[in-house]
């Protein structure tokens, strides 16, 4: 049941025919893991609070710098040097009382991530390197666990939706076969921050409609955003029968 503070908290997702008070409680009962607190992971983070999501963990093993600032719209000038996911917890707390939040202070490896996939119903990956997006596309087909990838530089941002608990659903590593880390990223290519909030947005409006019942628009496709013609391409993602992760 919903309190009645919670009633009034949400009381516009109620107005709305998709969510109403029966799909509120689906977001209440609705557990979280969002791996990487910065230019993706504040957005995602903040949203997913303030939409009531009950159970919201976040992962990241950096402290703030002065150039996060630019993007990572959580935090401010006076939290330089303090950890992330410290912060972060903190302020969801402060945010939503209603809800309950749990800080990683460590960079998981995938034994780790398994463990807290356990007691998880969707990853969001707002990491910055492939390694990583790697080790958690494999622990997430492993633990048939849905994953939605958020990625952006420069202009240009990309989002995608995996939902590996139906077979047929492709995965991260169809899309990106190759692991070698891309030489382009934001600490020597740059990233304007609004594309960055723009993915980030984007990946809690998909999971929010996740938890609601709603229809993805991004399952099984690559979707790419130019932040200077604000258009957006559409890309199917096929399952690679071959794949090394998700294949048979």
């Amino acid at each position: 049941m919903l309190s009645d503070s919670e009633l009034l908290r949400y009381s516009r997702h109620l107005l709305l025919e998709e969510i109403g008070e029966l799909g509120q409680k689906d977001l209440k009962n609705g557990k979280v893991l969002i791996i990487g607190m910065g230019g993706l992971g504040t957005p995602v983070a903040l949203y997913l609070a303030y939409a009531g999501v009950g159970t919201i963990v976040v992962a990241d093993f950096d402290c703030l710098e002065l150039s996060n600032l630019q993007r990572q719209i959580a935090y401010k000038t006076g939290d330089i040097g303090a950890d992330k996911v410290a912060l972060m917890k903190q302020r969801l707390e402060q945010l939503n009382p209603e809800i309950r939040v749990r800080s990683i202070n460590s960079e998981m490896n995938k034994e780790q991530l398994l463990m807290e996939l356990m007691m998880t119903h969707l990853v969001l990956d707002c990491t910055d390197n492939m390694a990583t997006r790697q080790m958690i596309n494999v622990a997430c087909v492993e633990a048939k666990v849905p994953h939605i990838v958020g990625a952006a530089i420069r202009f240009e941002g990309q989002l995608s939706f995996f939902d590996h608990k139906q077979p047929e659903s492709a995965c991260y590593h169809c899309l990106f076969p190759n692991d070698e880390e891309q030489a382009l990223n934001c600490s020597n290519s740059g990233v304007l921050g609004p594309v960055v909030g723009t993915i980030g947005t984007m990946q809690a409006l998909e999971t929010i409609k996740y938890f609601a019942g709603l229809p993805s628009g991004v399952k099984n496709k690559l979707k790419i955003f130019d932040g200077k013609t604000l258009e957006w391409q559409s890309f199917a993602i096929e399952k690679d029968p071959q794949c090394s992760v998700c294949g048979k």
